[in-house]
């Protein structure tokens, strides 16, 4: 194909007819006075891959990564990362080069997005490409435009809160403090190793609160904002910790980010995939709840739940393969449209039957199962509101809910904790999401 376009303040932006997947090719971008040709391009597949410290997390510190690794080798898919950073105003330059998939490039890369793209790649059969763009400890705000974020009333808050918190903000001061801390740690110190004793951490430099990755829009701004309007196929994200605490606002700032992408792409409803966050002892309920909802509302997207491979103490656990893999069974149904289960039970209905509970779901797929003994993790209570244990059994594609502590039901939990002992499955082994019939 020749196309050509006329360039703008040093930008111009031409659009290809669609291309057979495969390769490798050879583009030619010649200009008045140069020629420059690009050699080594694949036609395939291109996801995006953003989020916090889970989406980060490297392949090297996965279980199962040293043999991924040592596989890794693919000219087929290929791996390009965007360097962190944030800005007040959006860039258009995003750094960085392809890179084929090795031992070498594949160990830093994210793990998620590593497994993602290698179970995508064998399934579809074509070239993927996977743009890693992640930053760890992250609040979703950071990734959202300013202008997506004030153009919401119910958003405009973030943006005055964060302006608020720098608003008396003293430089000098904090340096003076730091260095008064600096010279107490160093007193500490001595002491403790006089008496043969761990000496404390040392403190923290400050830092200007206008310049962090957590201000409103400033990763949105320098790692997002420059991938536009790059065709993409779609988006896996896993994130949501940093908003833990603030799971009522998340379940307006999610929505809110994934349509700014959307039309920021000129791509109203790219498939939009996410992880549900896995349990931790610093995780609410609700945040997963805020996660659902979302799912439930906006269309073309996907949540992968893994209840299954979290971390009660550790907010970063390392079992990323299965992650990987139910978000590309999550693409190839959304983005695809294969014909394949992709996601665990989800709760539709309850139907109060005497002293039962009769829930009905979706996603049963091949029907549902009770993985490794009876089912637990149900709770249910009366008009009072005190949920107790209840005793849950599995009849046919319904699960009925009882307890002899509530002879008149009305709400059901599954999986309502910070840290959850659940098992309900479907046949293809893929766990259903927390959730509860009485939602506010």
């Amino acid at each position: 194909q020749t196309v050509t376009a006329t360039a703008r303040d040093g930008r111009w932006l031409v659009r290809l007819k669609p291309l057979k997947a495969g390769g490798p090719f050879t583009l030619t971008v010649a200009g008045e006075n140069n020629t420059l040709v690009v050699s080594d391009v694949l036609v395939g597949e291109v996801w995006l891959a953003s989020g916090q410290s889970n989406m980060a997390f490297p392949l090297s510190r996965a279980a199962n990564g040293t043999e991924a690794i040592a596989a890794a080798g693919n000219r087929r898919l290929r791996l390009f990362t965007v360097p962190r950073g944030a800005e007040d105003t959006p860039r258009t330059d995003a750094h960085g080069n392809w890179q084929e998939s090795s031992p070498e490039t594949a160990a830093k890369f994210s793990a998620v997005a590593w497994f993602f793209g290698r179970d995508l790649r064998k399934a579809l059969r074509v070239p993927v490409g996977l743009i890693h763009s992640s930053v760890g400890g992250t609040p979703a705000e950071a990734w959202t435009s300013r202008a997506a974020l004030e153009a919401d009333p119910e958003l405009k808050p973030i943006v005055e809160r964060y302006a608020a918190s720098f608003k008396n903000h003293d430089p000098e001061a904090a340096a003076a403090r730091y260095q008064r801390a600096l010279e107490d740690h160093k007193a500490a110190a001595a002491k403790a190793k006089g008496a043969g004793e761990r000496p404390p951490p040392a403190p923290r430099a400050p830092s200007d609160p206008r310049r962090g990755n957590n201000r409103p829009s400033g990763l949105y701004n320098a790692m997002i904002a420059p991938l536009q309007p790059y065709a993409i196929a779609g988006a896996i994200w896993y994130q949501g910790e940093a908003n833990s605490g603030r799971a009522a606002e998340y379940r307006k700032l999610f929505p809110a980010m994934i349509q700014n992408w959307r039309q920021a792409w000129g791509q109203c409803e790219f498939p939009f995939l996410f992880v549900q966050i896995a349990p931790n002892v610093r995780m609410t309920p609700e945040i997963r709840e805020a996660q659902l909802l979302s799912w439930q509302k906006i269309p073309r997207t996907a949540m992968a739940v893994i209840t299954d491979v979290g971390n009660e103490t550790d907010i970063h656990p390392t079992q990323k393969e299965p992650v990987g893999a139910r978000l590309a069974l999550a693409a190839r149904a959304i983005a695809y449209g294969e014909k394949i289960p992709y996601s665990g039970p989800v709760y539709a209905s309850m139907k109060i039957e005497d002293d039962r509970a009769v829930l009905s779901f979706t996603h049963i797929g091949s029907g549902l199962v009770a993985k490794g003994g009876d089912l637990k993790g149900f709770t249910i209570a009366g008009e009072d509101g005190d949920f107790t244990r209840a005793t849950a059994l599995i009849e046919g594609d319904k699960v009925i809910v009882s307890s002899s502590a509530v002879p008149k039901p009305v709400a059901v939990r599954y999986a309502w904790a910070k840290t959850p002992d659940v098992n309900l499955f479907n046949k293809e082994g893929l766990p259903a999401t927390p959730f509860r019939t009485d939602v506010k």
